[in-house]
Parts: structure tokens; sequence; C-alpha cells
């Protein structure tokens, strides 16, 4: 490291140590003081269920028993494969996991996203490293202009600076306003999202044989992210994985 290199990063470090003693980091869930910004403390870590294996090798549903020698994937999975190739999530969607979602989802909490993009790389750090190009689940212009921002889009740029890989924040477009899915029942869900994707005009021909990681909240009954699948292959994707921060750990409905 030269003498220039070497004087700025003790500039920043010495500058991360101020700004730490005028506004120290905070846990992402609670607000307690912590060591570092986008960390947790000991006792909200404590309370989240990061998923762990064994999982399903195509929709990283968490096994409630360990699955008989030779089975993969899960029921659902093998009676009726999903459009995109593999799914993972770094949490298992409960109480605890919703109020972190939705405080960043709605209440302005994007400082969240760098935490939170280093916990779907751990568990989605392979699907990471194989692909070309990130991309996130877009909002309808109407709803991105209501919220101010795409919660999905902030994950996707966090994680493309940590794997080191390309973001393409606008590479599909949801063709239309959809309902928001939160009452919906899997076949609603389906229903309600049907042909909303679509790959954006100006991106024609830019995933051509490429691996496209999607990136989103939360997997729910996997209906959007299946449509998404769906408009990226059509364009000629190679593969699409997805990875999310959290999960609701239920089978598919196939």
């Amino acid at each position: 490291m030269d003498a220039a290199a070497t004087f700025l990063s003790l500039a920043r470090g010495a500058g991360r140590r101020v700004l730490d003693v005028l506004l120290p980091p905070r846990c992402l869930s609670c607000g307690a003081v912590v060591e570092e910004p986008g960390a947790l403390c000991a006792p909200c870590w404590g309370r989240l269920g990061f998923i762990a294996p064994p999982i399903c090798a195509r929709c990283g549903l968490a096994f409630e028993l360990p699955p008989q020698e030779g089975e993969l994937e899960c029921a659902p999975c093998m009676a009726a494969p999903p459009r995109y190739d593999r799914a993972r999530a770094a949490l298992a969607y409960d109480e605890n996991v919703k109020s972190l979602v939705l405080r960043f989802k709605h209440a302005d909490a994007t400082h969240s996203a760098p935490g939170f993009a280093r916990w779907m790389a751990r568990a989605g750090g392979d699907m990471a490293a194989e692909c070309d190009l990130i991309a996130p689940v877009p909002l309808h212009r109407w709803r991105l202009l209501w919220r101010r921002y795409n919660q999905a889009a902030l994950l996707a740029l966090a994680l493309g600076r940590h794997a080191d890989k390309p973001v393409v924040p606008d590479l599909l477009v949801r063709k239309r306003a959809t309902p928001s899915q939160g009452r919906l029942g899997p076949a609603q869900r389906r229903a309600n999202v049907a042909g909303a994707f679509a790959l954006r005009p100006r991106h024609a021909g830019r995933v051509e044989g490429f691996r496209v990681l999607l990136i989103d909240d939360v997997l729910t009954t996997g209906a959007t992210a299946e449509e998404c699948a769906k408009a990226l292959k059509r364009a000629g994707a190679k593969a699409v994985d997805v990875l999310t921060l959290a999960r609701v750990n239920r089978p598919r409905a196939a």
C-alpha cells in the first residue's frame, strides 16, 4: 500500500471513529447501541430465525424433518417445478422479522439495506457468485412515487456492492398496478400478478444467455418471483435464481 492509500485508509478510520462517538451505530431492530452499523444487538439476534440446511434444493424451503436419502426437493417442487431455478432466503418470516421488514419497507429505515444484504449473501452466496447480473422485483411507478423508494432495489444495490456484481435496478418493469398481495391466497396471488412483468424495452438483449439473480424482500407463495422469472426467461435468460431477505416457511402451492 502506497503512502497516499495509507493516509486515506487512516483518515477514513479516524472519521468513522469520530462519527461513532457522535452518532453511535444502533441495532436494526430495537435501537440499542451496537459495535458497528447494520448489526443487531445480542438479544435481537437471538430472536431471529435464520434459515439453515436441510432445505429444498429448488425453492429453499426448510424441511421440518430431515429428508429421506436422495430427496433433494420438497414434494411441491417435484410435482410442479417453479419457473425460477433456485430460491434462497436469509430468514424465516415471523413476527420479529415482520417488524424489521415493515420498518425497512414503509418507515424509511433504508440504512438497514447493507446489513440485510450481508445476511442474504450468506444465504445465497453461491447464487451471487454464479450470476451475471442482479435485478430487483420492480414496483409500479405509482407505488414507487408514493413510497419514494423500492426496497428490493436497495437490497439489490447493496448485494451488488457486497458481491461485486453488476446491478440493473430497472431491468424489469411492472406493466400494471396490481393490488397488494397481502390478503390474497395462493391462487389469487398468481392471478393478480399474471403477465404483470416484462423486460424494460431499453434492456432488450441484456439478459440473453445470462444467469440473473432476482432480489425481493419476502418470498411468500412465490407467485411474483415466478412471473418475473417467466418474463426474464422469455427475454432469453439462461437461468433465474431468487434471493430474498425472508420467506414464509410453508410449502409452495403447486
